[in-house]
């Protein structure tokens, strides 16, 4: 009963701060919104492009290359048939189109002003499904003419079909800045955790619970339990809060995903804690979690996303806890990865462990709290 009477108190004194309150609910959505618009660019991964025009001159039948003409007209590619191919190839080499096309019955030539640009990997890759549907046809009226009319009907509704086994699913910026964002202030919620015994001193009431009838190891129970509730409701708030203004994606896995950031929770619970016990002065706990938190955020990609680091910096971001987080949740949301979180989950319970075992040595130690 004790251990609950110290939880309850520690939960109703952390929501009627105003500054811990706006800081663990307010903040993150408010970081959410600027760096999630602000950097909105960073994440697109589609190029525009302009509509295409193209001249071709044609010296077969037209049975084959209008009908493809016509239909890629409806993406956005041009063709316009002219008859001198002197004045085509100097209208690409002058960039007034895109490209020339030479159609005969024996090959089918591309002229383009720039073979790197992204219009003339498009031509490219255009004319070269082209050709090879127009070699399968050929084929076929060779072997098996009975079977064209069938080819023909097929390959006018996707004849080839292509499925990823790896769909390219991405997260948006505000998607990635949900899951980041929300990470780093479950670590900066250490702060609040390491004035839970302090605060006691601070305040001059740790010689009166001292002198309850309360243990010394009820009053630790009730502190890191009440700890554990107020920062695992801050964090279900600021998750549901980005699903509904921001439409944040938290994938098909949502009680897994709770897991992965409570034992986040339990982490900077313990590690506030820890530190502490092991500080010598009031402010030094502060200062220290500050500084870890922060390197932790920078190195760990809540600022900027990064991708694919190398070398030395490689080895900076895997130092930081949030990296195994952010990098654990992506895979979990993005890819249906479930095995992606055991990695998150044993790190984060095996640092809680260790800066718990500190505590509760350092506590042993100590003749009040």
């Amino acid at each position: 009963m004790n251990i609950f009477s110290m939880a309850w108190k520690g939960i109703k004194s952390d929501f009627r701060d105003r500054r811990t309150l706006f800081f663990m609910l307010l903040f993150p959505i408010v970081l959410m919104l600027v760096l999630g618009t602000a950097l909105s660019n960073t994440f697109t991964t589609s190029i525009p492009v302009d509509d295409l025009h193209v001249v071709y001159t044609d010296t077969t039948k037209g049975e084959n290359f209008q009908p493809f003409v016509k239909e890629v007209k409806k993406s956005g590619v041009h063709f316009k048939k002219v008859i001198d191919e002197t004045k085509a190839k100097k209208d690409v080499q002058q960039s007034k189109v895109d490209g020339y096309v030479k159609v005969s019955d024996k090959e089918v030539q591309l002229y383009l002003n720039n073979g790197s640009s992204i219009e003339a990997n498009i031509l490219q890759g255009m004319l070269s499904a082209y050709v090879n549907q127009y070699n399968i046809a050929t084929e076929i009226m060779k072997t098996a003419p009975d079977k064209m009319a069938a080819f023909s009907r097929d390959s006018q509704a996707n004849f080839i079909k292509e499925t990823s086994l790896q769909p390219d699913k991405q997260p948006s910026s505000m998607d990635y800045y949900a899951i980041v964002i929300t990470t780093m202030i479950i670590l900066y919620g250490a702060m609040s955790a390491s004035s839970l015994i302090v605060e006691e001193r601070v305040r001059g009431t740790a010689n009166r619970l001292i002198a309850s009838p309360i243990r010394k190891s009820e009053i630790f129970i009730g502190k890191v339990l009440g700890g554990l509730v107020s920062s695992s409701l801050s964090a279900l708030l600021v998750v549901q809060l980005s699903k509904l203004l921001f439409h944040a994606n938290w994938g098909d896995h949502e009680g897994m995903v709770y897991l992965v950031l409570l034992t986040e929770i339990i982490f900077a619970v313990s590690l506030g804690i820890g530190i502490s016990f092991l500080a010598k002065t009031h402010a030094a706990p502060k200062v220290i979690i500050t500084l870890v938190a922060q390197l932790s955020s920078f190195f760990g990609g809540s600022y900027f996303r990064i991708v694919n680091p190398e070398g030395f910096f490689k080895l900076i971001t895997e130092l930081s806890p949030l990296t195994w987080m952010n990098n654990g949740l992506m895979k979990l949301i993005y890819a249906n990865d479930l095995s992606a979180a055991i990695p998150a989950i044993t790190i984060n319970m095996a640092g809680s462990l260790l800066f718990l075992l500190v505590a509760v040595i350092s506590l042993k130690r100590r003749e009040g709290l």
